[in-house]
């Protein structure tokens, strides 16, 4: 998963997937290990808590969001890499989501819900360190709250623009390139040719036929005014993360 997640990031390559091999710890200004507010488990103690954890997060027996909360915990003390743990415990988190059946066919937005409150989170995570779980398994269970809430309005905005977009398309038929673009919008509302054509495997006047289309029905806007180089957007979905992103930084307030 951290391989994954981070082998294409510039300096990563040869940490990309590779267990730290040295002590880290975490602590305000040059504090050393000694001053640190936290310092992460030796080296070599690593890859047997890595198992214990796998182990727990294959349990069966437990309530999903008190196990979900508990391992990323205790990822995140493990610390088990050099860089990247944050975006790993995240991917963790979705992963048991999905694995629970909590989220069968969508992304649980449970990190937006813990960035409403980021000093309870951390709060949180020094308890678990220093052996209570009960803040922990409190943070996430109203993180889950807020983005159950968070994530169906999402998902509504997201599902009424794209109804509106296909009702801008009424006649074209069901087979057309531009309306097989229109759900991938979703997760990547801004394009260009050069994605259509990888996306939907189609030679380039296919896909800038497509984008044309999309642009007279009043789908997409073309945002550069060039003639080489020509980007698109969807302004509705945007609009609708915009709008989610929005609810984020007014409940962190």
């Amino acid at each position: 998963m951290h391989r994954e997640l981070l082998a294409r990031q510039p300096g990563m390559e040869e940490h990309a997937g590779q267990l730290r091999t040295e002590l880290v710890w975490i602590g305000k200004g040059n504090a050393g290990p000694r001053e640190a507010d936290f310092v992460a488990p030796q080296p070599d103690l690593i890859a047997s808590a890595l198992t214990d954890l796998l182990a727990f997060a294959d349990r069966v027996d437990l309530p999903a969001i008190l196990q979900i909360a508990v391992a990323h915990a205790q990822f995140k003390t493990i610390h088990p890499f050099i860089d990247g743990n944050g975006r790993t415990g995240r991917a963790l988190v979705q992963i048991m989501l999905r694995a629970s059946g909590i989220a069968s066919h969508t992304t649980v937005p449970l990190s937006a819900g813990l960035l409403t409150d980021l000093d309870r989170y951390f709060d949180a995570l020094g308890a678990f360190r220093a052996g209570d779980a009960e803040p922990i398994v409190r943070t996430f269970a109203g993180a889950a709250r807020f983005a159950a809430a968070a994530g169906g309005d999402l998902v509504d905005a997201l599902r009424s623009a794209l109804d509106e977009s296909r009702e801008l398309l009424a006649g074209v038929r069901p087979q057309a390139t531009g309306l097989r673009l229109l759900p991938l919008l979703i997760g990547q509302p801004i394009v260009n040719s050069a994605f259509v054509q990888r996306a939907l495997a189609v030679d380039v006047v296919t896909a800038n036929r497509a984008l044309s289309l999309l642009t007279e029905r009043g789908v997409l806007t073309e945002q550069t005014g060039r003639r080489r180089g020509k980007v698109w957007q969807h302004s509705g979905i945007l609009e609708a993360l915009e709008d989610f992103a929005t609810g984020i930084r007014r409940a962190r307030r």
